[in-house]
């Protein structure tokens, strides 16, 4: 039966990848036998509707594939596949971002001993924290589709009041094609999107949350940021913005099965403003002196160096981004091209 393969086959995303295909194995087998049962008590082949009714009764994939992880008890199995998803991808940028700013800050401190030990100290802290926000988020979630689910998200409403006439068309495209999204990849990019967009709001209120423990000594070293880098933060976070709003009209009108590759394209577009904004920079200058009249005889040559070095990595940064994009603009007219539309 078609409808139970993509049962199967949407509940296989979910299921602990180390065991993946025997669960697969035991579940197939398992509802093979009960569909069995039910046509010969009928004596005929379900229909359309009956088997949609049988499945409903079964619960979403997700809620099935959910039995096999461990059981919580502050996130429940219908919704933990999805918080574990979100708190891997959550954690995974929370350190690619933090040993990025760390090693910054490294190499701009004129004394790296002391600080090597104290960003390695402190990277538990920043993955901690990061692990409570998402956990405290997925918590309220849980809360509300238990005790209210009236006021539920519709996010949680499309797991709770799943239907099998969402379920995904079975997956016939060669290897090579890009797999189908899941539903809750899709809404992970949403919850990390907005935490990642909450972070960065703050940032100038708590600089705390970027540099670390190097925001004292930012604020207190001869060197200052010049104003250019302001106009760039207003465009990451518009940029932020857009991406953000974009994922949730996609969730909302069920267009996240399948990447989106123009999408993809036009902001990754739109993403070199603000590195054209910093190249643009007067004079190619990005950091000042804070007290150009007093430290302009001891700092001025590594100032020097300092704001051409950054400039050379942002052409670097931007050249790359650009190969990246005509590669990626290339690849979407030669499908295009290779697959077009069918004739209405």
């Amino acid at each position: 039966m078609e409808l139970l393969d993509r049962y199967l086959q949407a509940a296989k995303k979910h299921l602990p990848r180390a065991r993946q295909q025997d669960i697969l194995a035991e579940l197939r087998a398992n509802l093979e036998a009960q569909l069995e049962d039910k046509e010969s008590a009928l004596g005929r082949p379900l229909t359309q509707g009956e088997a949609e009714d049988w499945l409903r009764q079964l619960g979403s994939p997700m809620l099935v594939a959910a039995r096999y992880q461990p059981q919580q008890s502050l996130i429940g199995p219908a919704i933990f596949p999805m918080y574990w998803f979100v708190l891997r991808t959550a954690l995974l940028w929370a350190l690619a971002i933090y040993t990025a700013v760390s090693t910054i800050l490294i190499v701009l401190g004129q004394s790296a001993a002391p600080a090597v030990p104290l960003a390695i100290l402190r990277a538990p802290w920043v993955l901690f924290t990061v692990a409570a926000s998402v956990t405290l988020v997925f918590a309220a979630l849980e809360f509300l589709s238990t005790h209210y689910p009236a006021l539920s998200p519709p996010v949680l409403q499309q797991i709770t009041q799943w239907s099998p006439a969402t379920l995904p068309p079975l997956e016939k495209d060669p290897p090579s094609s890009p797999r189908p999204r899941s539903f809750a990849l899709a809404v992970a990019e949403l919850v990390f999107g907005f935490l990642f967009l909450v972070w960065l709001l703050l940032i100038p209120q708590y600089p705390y949350l970027l540099f670390g423990p190097g925001a004292e000594y930012l604020r207190n070293s001869p060197f200052q940021l010049a104003p250019v880098l302001l106009l760039f933060y207003v465009w990451v976070i518009a940029l932020n913005v857009v991406q953000l709003l974009w994922r949730g009209i996609d969730l909302a009108r069920g267009a996240w099965q399948r990447p989106q590759p123009l999408q993809h394209i036009v902001y990754k577009a739109f993403g070199l403003i603000p590195l054209v904004v910093l190249l643009r920079a007067p004079s190619q200058v990005l950091i000042l002196l804070r007290n150009p009249d007093l430290d302009a005889a001891r700092y001025a040559a590594n100032l020097h160096t300092l704001n051409d070095g950054i400039h050379m990595a942002l052409l670097v940064v931007f050249a790359i981004v650009v190969l990246q994009l005509l590669w990626d603009l290339g690849k979407w007219i030669f499908e295009a091209r290779r697959n077009p539309p069918a004739a209405a």
